[in-house]
């Protein structure tokens, strides 16, 4: 399936549904001193996905920072990650996708620290399929989500240039209007922020609509839009096919292309990418009737970004990743890291005669080759677009691949590899791989669709 630079195709969880049960309500992050002014936490920024550390009685994992959830839920855990959930239960939940629900584990009155932010008895969700297999898709390990219940008791000041959150005590801070800033209103529905902003669907008239969107920290993409929640929000003529990406309850399907303009407040950004959503998909997400997409960090990361759920608002400041454009993979590889290899590899170190005299004197120089084994990542095609680029050169999904225009395929990190296949037009890409033991080599151009 295609993914954009940074825009990697699992954007998942618009929405959790918990099917026959109630949680009692959680009280959520605080200071762990709350005479504190502020707490700071740095973050990696994977495929414009922000991960923090994360600790779970005692525990630290990582997990994605999702504005679009309202629960803290946990999909990937191995032997190792051993963290005593305390008080569990069986329950079903759902999620996008048009499958059924799937089986979790409630577990509640757990302990949960992020630095000096600390939230008492709170409720975990574990499901006990990695439906997502988010680690290799993203070359690093996740474990889980969290949304609302760290975000709930602090004024959030996110800054994607820093990779730096900084949790400020609502009691001691407040946001600040500023000329280049733009303060909108926030919408809660279940727990979740949506806001108003225009978009500019056609070329023809320069026509705004307005369309409520979720403010999706843990989407990838730059915009999602529900076709058909509005009589005009309909696929535009140039697009093409895709699959989104894996959702709790199934296969997300979708249509990507481009809009003229998207206009946040006083902030228009031109032509970005789209994702046009089916209904069947969508099926859960659109229970909120007023919801016409998302918006995500595609976007949000062009932006200094504060939240004050308290007060139900969002201030937004450009910084200078504004004006990049919204660029997306032309290959029509799905790409996702296959484990460590060990690879070996060799120095050759000059080595004087035992006088150690200058060399110039005609001394003799020994060469000394010693070899070496280190763990290198592994890489491999999951999906292959039909009649993409690298589809019809022949490369097929299961491909190891070994090299990547002549390079060793584990010189590059998965991030590198997206941005291989997003950097222009009618460039020449070679990729090596090894197929039932055989090692073939396939060339193609990449190619612009929208």
């Amino acid at each position: 399936m295609l993914f954009n630079l940074f825009k990697k195709y699992l954007l998942f969880f618009f929405g959790i549904l918990l099917l026959g049960f109630n949680v009692n309500a959680q009280d959520g992050f605080r200071l762990l001193n709350k005479s504190d002014l502020k707490e700071s936490v740095k973050f990696k920024l994977v495929n414009n996905l922000i991960i923090v550390p994360l600790e779970i009685n005692g525990k630290e994992l990582s997990f994605i920072l999702d504005t679009g959830v309202n629960k803290t839920i946990i999909f990937n855990l191995s032997e190792n990650d051993s963290i005593g959930l305390l008080n569990t239960e069986k329950i079903l939940l759902r999620g996008l996708g048009g499958g059924d629900a799937v089986e979790a584990i409630l577990s509640k009155n757990n302990n949960l620290k992020i630095k000096n932010l600390i939230g008492y008895n709170e409720s975990v969700y574990v499901i006990l399929k990695d439906f997502f297999d988010l680690s290799s898709k993203m070359g690093t390990t996740i474990h889980g989500i969290i949304g609302y219940n760290l975000l709930r008791n602090f004024v959030v000041k996110i800054n994607y240039r820093t990779k730096r959150i900084h949790f400020y005590n609502p009691k001691k801070y407040q946001i600040k209007k500023c000329r280049r800033c733009e303060i909108l209103p926030i919408q809660f529905h279940l727990k979740k922020p949506y806001i108003d902003v225009n978009i500019q669907l056609d070329t023809v008239g320069y026509k705004l609509t307005k369309v409520k969107m979720l403010v999706d920290s843990g989407g990838s993409d730059a915009i999602w839009l529900f076709e058909n929640s509005k009589k005009n929000i309909k696929t535009p003529k140039l697009y093409f096919n895709d699959i989104l990406g894996g959702g709790l309850s199934g296969t997300i399907y979708g249509k990507r292309s481009r809009i003229p303009k998207l206009k946040i407040g006083k902030f228009e950004i031109e032509e970005p990418t789209v994702s046009f959503l089916d209904s069947t998909s969508t099926r859960n997400a659109r229970t909120f009737k007023q919801r016409n997409g998302s918006i995500g960090g595609s976007v949000l990361k062009r932006f200094k970004v504060w939240l004050d759920y308290r007060n139900r608002k969002i201030m937004l400041k450009k910084n200078v990743s504004f004006k990049d454009g919204f660029n997306y993979n032309m290959s029509g590889l799905d790409v996702v890291y296959n484990g460590k290899q060990l690879v070996r590899e060799k120095t050759t170190n000059k080595i004087l005669d035992s006088g150690n005299r200058d060399i110039n004197k005609n001394n003799t120089i020994s060469f000394v080759t010693n070899f070496f084994y280190k763990f290198k990542p592994s890489y491999k095609i999951k999906t292959v677009i039909l009649n993409s680029p690298a589809g019809k050169a022949g490369l097929k999904a299961g491909d190891i691949i070994l090299k990547i225009n002549r390079k060793p395929a584990y010189s590059f990190t998965l991030s590198e590899i997206f941005y291989k296949f997003q950097e222009k037009n009618n460039k020449k890409i070679s990729i090596t791989i090894e197929r039932n033991k055989l090692v073939k080599t396939y060339k193609f151009r990449l190619r612009k669709r929208i």
